[in-house]
């Protein structure tokens, strides 16, 4: 079978703002093989970044309505490109890997999959992370952000979901994973959130995961911080439609800090700051809670490394002494762009790609 089409597929996923770096023995073919066939690979790349209707696809592309709507809606319960069903007219849109594609293959995922994807971490994560406007940031823990100042809307957790219309909870794709790869993580699993300012919208997504109730998400964030898992979402103001609950050992943005040394992974307002005064070397909030190595012993006490710290507050919320607080960073954070298109515009500028064609 001809490579063609998937180095085709290849080369559109890396003239996305994103990005789909090559590698040196063709890894990213093999994954584009693994997950689409090479009709699939061929009709994602007549798709763009803005969702159309299966009657604009066709008048585009000179292609059957019946066959695209048929075609698409196999691609999209199979999470090779994004879907909407609203009220029996379906748009559609390609999705770059990361946030996407990716995250979209939990229910396929098996151990080949998942060995190819931890070998192709550190190829992503470079082209991915640290640039730009950065990919995701912190939703910090509510109530120790509201001791420094009110946080901004689009930080708190608690005003996502109040806005939001429908739900949905999966399993963490980068801890089944990790799970698959044998290197599992003790941390709760079934964390990760999908939220839809659309109501009904989330029932659409059970090739992904389930449809659920705010109120089981509020409880599911409540678990998350209790199991120091770190929230985390995209970096816009709006178009905030997940919120990822995370483990330093597991999650590939964490890993990126931990394992690749991109400190700037993720944008953050705050930092935390210990009183060395009210510390008494517990060290709880070293081993128990970090989890991305920021809290570091020096002679006997404990104190923050500002590089590495994400500012999540989860060592704050169980500091047996009340010894740390979060404090605004005076640097190294940057307002978020608005939403998502703006976000791709200004990526495609910092990395150099042409994204027109795509719009």
């Amino acid at each position: 079978m001809s490579d063609d089409v998937y180095k085709r597929l290849a080369k559109v996923l890396d003239s996305l703002p994103q990005g789909f770096p090559s590698t040196p023995d063709g890894l990213e073919i093999r994954i584009l093989k693994k997950i689409f066939t090479p009709e699939e690979a061929e009709l994602f790349c007549e798709l763009t970044l803005r969702f159309e209707s299966v009657e604009d696809i066709a008048k585009r592309t000179g292609r059957d309505k019946e066959y695209l709507e048929k075609k698409l809606t196999e691609m999209w319960k199979r999470g090779e490109i994004l879907g909407i069903d609203l009220g029996g007219v379906k748009l559609f849109r390609m999705i770059p890997w990361m946030v996407g594609i990716y995250e979209y293959q939990l229910n396929r995922m098996d151990e080949e999959l998942a060995r190819m994807c931890e070998e192709y971490l550190p190829y992503i994560g470079k082209r991915l992370l640290g640039k730009s406007p950065r990919l995701m940031q912190v939703l910090p823990v509510e109530q120790q952000v509201n001791a420094i100042q009110e946080a901004l809307p689009y930080e708190k957790v608690s005003e996502i979901l109040k806005e939001g219309k429908s739900f949905a909870l999966a399993q963490c794709i980068c801890k089944k994973e990790k799970r698959l790869v044998g290197e599992p993580c003790s941390k709760p699993e079934e964390v990760c959130l999908a939220v839809s300012k659309v109501p009904g919208v989330m029932e659409q997504f059970d090739h992904w995961g389930r449809s659920i109730s705010r109120e089981e998400a509020y409880e599911v964030l409540k678990k998350a911080e209790e199991a120091a898992l770190v929230h985390l979402t995209f970096n816009t103001q709006k178009d905030t439609y997940f919120i990822c609950n995370c483990c330093g050992c597991c999650c590939g943005v964490l890993r990126a800090i931990n394992e690749m040394g991109i400190t700037d992974a993720i944008n953050s307002r705050y930092l935390a700051e210990i009183d060395q005064e009210r510390c008494i070397g517990c060290g709880i909030c070293r081993d128990e809670r970090c989890q991305v190595r920021a809290i570091v012993e020096v002679d006997g006490s404990f104190t923050v490394d500002e590089k590495r710290c994400i500012g999540c507050g989860l060592c704050v919320l169980t500091c047996p002494e009340d010894a740390i607080s979060l404090k605004i960073k005076e640097d190294k954070w940057d307002t978020p762009p608005v939403d998502e298109m703006e976000w791709i515009k200004k990526r495609a500028e910092e990395v150099g790609v042409e994204i027109k064609r795509y719009l």
